[in-house]
């Protein structure tokens, strides 16, 4: 028999894939479309670990399914290739990061073609490729271009906008704009110069230039977006990271929040994910009021959801990063309050958010009035306060808050109870429920009555109003750094201007570092003649020295690879109507308010502009679960010497069965009182011998440090997991694993073996638990690898890797290959009809796939499979009928043996368009069915009686068996309860 070599195999199929073009997409308007999309991959330079494909093995099981079900199927993949790991090395090495990034992406592409995925190749895309960043920049374009229409609900070319000012101001336009925005008539906007019209018309475009607070961290000299901070830290890196006035560009999300709310209830996501989504935008329905400073022509603005509550607000909270704080701030506060801002800004939000326990802040030493009594309230900051959120102020009602009320009580402040029968001497009533006291004009409410009653006053008075906000703030959109995207943008009078769309891509210059400069300019600043001469101009003006962020290039990819190579549009109008938006997408939930935010954003925009035709890219996604790392572990001898000599000795490691052997007999000796360790005494004889092996010298002045039994006699230290197999330690590789370990003495078990304990933890390269697929692959095949991450568990589920069990899966192909040939070795398949029983067999496993698949529950489809192979060993099958559609069904799963297969069957063509077999449900039909025959309810006996018997036929054939007439015991039955096709209970 021909065995089965994967080695021989899987490269063939790869390669015929590759050749033919297998997987190639084109419009085929007389199919269904499939869009099938894993998340763009950033491609680090030590390559995948196991962990790695597991969403792409998902998402290439799904395609080649759609494809036997008759679709037309686009799988593509590219990479995210602008990124800070290629920028840092480049500035440690000065290594252009072109080359790195690209060395990266080979090796990927390399293993992703060994897993055997159905990508089409000729659709790849790299963000840090002109032609493809060529389309960012056209897109940069179109939002700069554009502003938001609340009265339509959508974007707006900025033409139109500029012809409405030119023909009535702003007075009727109601825009997302900058809050500072002032009314002007036609006639103010027509006597503007170009340079002023230009100023105003920033204040409404979606991506504009303003001064922001930024996440600056002076290590990478860069600024960070919230999603790559973690805790104050950078998360690459971990680097300290601080709050910083810059100029910066920023994109106007803010004014898409409630649509990107709404939207999400049309979406097939999970219900964790898009609450992640919801809380990042934050949607709060209340009111805006205005406190007025005494002393100061200022007021300090605040947006509250219990404006019943204004009575009982007895001070102000400020962020530490408002900018009131310097006015507000009197001469013989100064001092503390700026040692209290410096301490302050250098806590992430988050920080200042989740720590409760700490309760911190400093007086101003000024006052507010309350603009519903007119009472003096004093003015702190409490770093509990975010600038980013709402108006960066608090009014501080302390009986119906908890961080008010901790804060009040840890200053000493007021606490005013305003909802008659809380009970706050304790903590905060936060209570919606109830009648206000202490209230003024809204005494004996209810508080809902009250809130109307408040808004209603306030807008009266003109010191509030009304006021719907969020939580989500505009999208920083800009970065210091080298390798990015360039923002094609010149500057003319310290004014920005798009550069003319005929002149994309603006190319990434060469630079000679890739640090800032010395004038702390961004790294392009250091390129030579980085400027630009508009058409029509002789003059050059410098071009934008930020680059774009790294969200964007990843914000729009799943059309361009629609249209990979089109050179003269974003993406043909006809290909994207016919592909429209992502029908399936996987991969993780930690993208959640970073990508598919933006991602969302950035659709909604390209929609509204009429340039796609979906409002929504990802109509299903998926976030797979994490594979963990399986850690293996050796133990060390501790011993010491007992005189103070520099003698060279072995490291001693003594295997952990022999270690969990000493503790079974530690744990004896607790139970029995049992002084005498027979595994200890074999420790200490083998440490004997390995020391007078080496010098008797030696042996004389060390020993075991034995105190404290089994925690003192060893340590504990990672092994790596490419050395161990079954738990088993390679030892001679272990020797040569590190020079340290060159000399290293084993304590093996009776057999000669030595084994290591284990640790389920996250897979990295410090706890040297990351599985390369490559060793898998060369060891088992990339169809072993497939089965085996789908066979660990539910897809959206954690699940550590154990390459100790892939030996099943493995052995499950093998089984596969044997029913194609005969007892001779010889390929042998039959073209009888199948019977009845290999039809059952089959037809169940179709049923079952089909219904895993669509229900993307690929483990227990493995299952299945495996039960399938077993049943159909057992019935000797070699039917060409059934073994074809078997393989059918295994081929998303395995590709590349169902090839093999489907090839020795003599079908000339690919698998991989091969149609579904179809359920056919009258061969699982059952002919008979085993009834439990039970005794005043209890199970005795088991019988088979064919499903359409008549029940009286039945109860004969029961009381005439031998094994029933034992249970009755020759008394006869009160009565006998025939339940067809459940049970047969006997009364006695």
């Amino acid at each position: 028999m021909a065995d089965y070599n994967h080695k021989h195999i899987e490269p063939k199929w790869q390669a015929f894939w590759n050749q033919n073009q297998t997987f190639k997409a084109t419009v085929d308007k007389s199919k269904p479309k499939f869009y099938s999309l894993d998340m763009f991959p950033y491609p680090s330079g030590a390559g995948l670990h196991v962990g790695h494909p597991l969403g792409y093995i998902a998402s290439d099981i799904v395609s080649r399914f759609k494809r036997n079900k008759g679709f037309n199927v686009l799988h593509p993949m590219g990479f995210d290739a602008f990124g800070l790991p290629a920028e840092q090395y480049a500035i440690q090495t000065g290594q252009h990061p072109a080359i790195t990034t690209k060395e990266n992406i080979d090796r990927y592409k390399e293993q992703l073609k060994n897993i055997g995925f159905s990508f089409d190749w000729d659709k790849e895309i790299q963000t840090c490729d002109p032609a493809y960043y060529k389309w960012t920049q056209w897109i940069f374009l179109r939002i700069f271009n554009s502003w938001y229409n609340k009265a339509t609900e959508k974007a707006e070319t900025i033409d139109q906008l500029v012809a409405t000012f030119g023909q009535s101001g702003n007075t009727n336009v109601n825009a997302a704009c900058d809050e500072d925005t002032p009314s002007f008539s036609a006639d103010e906007w027509n006597a503007w110069s170009e340079e002023e019209q230009q100023r105003m018309l920033l204040k409404y475009r979606l991506t504009y230039l303003s001064e922001t607070s930024v996440n600056w961290c002076p290590e990478l000299k860069t600024v960070l977006s919230n999603d790559e901070v973690k805790d104050g830290f950078s998360e690459r890196g971990g680097h300290p990271v601080v709050k910083k006035k810059m100029k910066q560009w920023s994109m106007r999300i803010t004014a898409y929040a409630q649509r990107l709310l709404e939207g999400l209830d049309n979406l097939d996501w999970s219900e964790p994910l898009k609450e992640m989504q919801r809380n990042w935008i934050g949607k709060s329905i209340g009111a805006e009021l205005a406190f007025p400073v005494i002393g100061h022509d200022l007021k300090i603005n605040v947006f509250t959801t219990r404006i019943d509550t204004i009575f009982g607000v007895t001070f102000l909270s400020l962020a530490p990063e408002s900018e009131m704080v310097a006015e507000l701030t009197t001469e013989d506060q100064k001092e503390a309050v700026a040692a209290y801002v410096e301490t302050a800004k250098n806590r992430s939000e988050r920080d200042r958010m989740s720590d409760v326990k700490t309760i911190s802040g400093v007086f101003t030493g000024s006052y507010a009035t309350n603009p519903f009594n007119g009472e003096k309230i004093q003015i702190w900051i409490a770093d509990y306060v975010l600038a980013g959120y709402g108006t960066g102020a608090v009014m501080a009602v302390p009986c119906g808050d908890q961080r008010d009320y901790d804060f009040a009580k840890h200053f000493d402040l007021p606490i005013v109870p305003v909802i008659e029968g809380a009970d706050i001497s304790e903590k905060a009533d936060p209570t919606k429920e109830g009648v206000m006291m202490n209230s003024g004009f809204l005494n004996g409410m209810s508080c809902k009555d009250a809130i109307a009653k408040a808004i209603e006053f306030a807008e009266e008075k003109k010191v509030g109003k009304g006021k719907i906000n969020f939580r989500i703030r505009d999208a920083i959109f800009a970065r210091q750094r080298y390798w990015g995207e360039p923002v094609p943008v010149y500057f003319k009078n310290d004014l920005p201007y798009l550069v003319d769309e005929a002149d994309l891509p603006i190319i990434l210059p060469e630079i000679d570092k890739y640090l800032p400069t010395e004038d702390g300019d961004p790294p392009l600043a250091r390129a030579e003649n980085f400027n630009y001469t508009p058409k029509g101009e002789t003059q050059a003006y410098p071009l934008e020295m930020s680059t774009m962020p790294g969200w964007a290039g990843s914000s729009w990819y799943w059309y361009r690879y629609m249209d990979a190579k089109n050179d003269t549009a974003f993406v043909d109008k006809d290909i994207q109507e016919y592909w429209g938006n992502v029908d399936l997408y996987i991969g993780g939930s930690e993208h959640a308010t970073g990508h598919l935010l933006y991602s969302r954003f950035w659709n909604k925009i390209l929609f509204d502009l009429g340039i796609v035709n979906q409002q929504e890219p990802f109509k299903k996604l998926i976030n797979q679960g994490m594979i963990q790392g399986r850690s293996n572990f050796v133990r060390r001898l501790s011993y010491r010497a007992l005189e103070d000599e520099n003698l060279t000795l072995p490291q001693i490691f003594v295997s952990y069965g022999i270690l969990q052997k000493l503790n079974n007999e530690y744990s004896k000796d607790k139970e029995e009182g049992q002084k005498y360790y027979p595994t200890e005494e074999f420790i200490l004889n083998e440490f004997e011998r390995i020391l007078r092996r080496r010098s008797n010298e030696a042996y004389d002045k060390y020993t075991l440090d034995v105190g404290g039994k089994l925690g003192g006699l060893v340590s504990q230290m990672h092994v790596d997991v490419s050395i161990v197999y079954n738990d088993e330690l390679d030892m001679e590789a272990f020797r040569n694993w590190r020079p340290d370990l060159a000399d290293a003495e084993f304590i093996t078990e009776e057999n000669g073996k030595f084994t290591c304990s284990w640790e389920v933890e996250k897979m990295s390269k410090s706890k040297y638990n990351v599985v390369n697929p490559d060793d898998i692959i060369e060891r088992y095949g990339a169809d072993t690898l497939r089965l085996y991450e789908m066979f660990l568990g539910p897809l959206e589920q954690f699940k550590p890797w154990n390459t100790n069990g892939i030996d099943g899966v493995s052995k499950f192909l093998k089984k596969l290959w044997r029913l194609f040939y005969n007892q001779e070795g010889e390929f042998a398949v039959s073209d009888e009809a199948p019977s009845k029983a290999e039809l059952k067999v089959l037809h169940k496993t179709i049923k079952k796939a089909e219904e895993d698949i669509e229900r993307y529950s690929f483990n227990t489809s493995v299952s299945s499979f495996m039960i399938c192979v077993n049943e159909l060993t057992a019935l000797n099958c070699n039917n060409r009928q059934v073994l074809a559609d078997l393989v059918v069904l295994i081929s998303p799963y395995a590709p590349h043996i169902t090839e093999e297969l489907w090839s020795l069957l003599g079908n000339k063509e690919s698998i991989v368009n091969t149609p579904y077999p179809v359920l056919n449900e009258e061969f699982l039909q059952e002919d008979e069915h085993e009834y439990p025959i039970a005794f005043n309810g209890k199970m005795r006996v088991k019988m088979s009686f064919a499903v359409d018997k008549p029940n009286a036929e039945i109860q004969a054939e029961v009381l005439a068996n031998k094994d029933v007439q034992k249970w009755l015991e020759g008394k006869t039955p009160k009565k006998v309860i025939v339940v067809p096709k459940k049970i047969v209970n006997i009364v006695i």
